[in-house]
């Protein structure tokens, strides 16, 4: 079996964090939420103006 699909290796060999393992910060949650209500008002806002 390759190193591929060994599922059962929990190591940290490159020092490397998946995203989900990560903190954030709160700039980082409200950076995501600004740009989640731009893209709201954009998708759903343009369109019901402009009809």
């Amino acid at each position: 079996m390759s190193d591929h699909d060994d599922h059962h290796d929990h190591g940290d060999e490159d020092g490397r964090v998946t995203s989900p393992m990560q903190d954030f910060t709160m700039s980082q949650v409200t950076t995501g939420i600004v740009i989640f209500v731009i893209g709201v008002a954009v998708t759903f806002g343009l369109p019901l103006l402009l009809a």
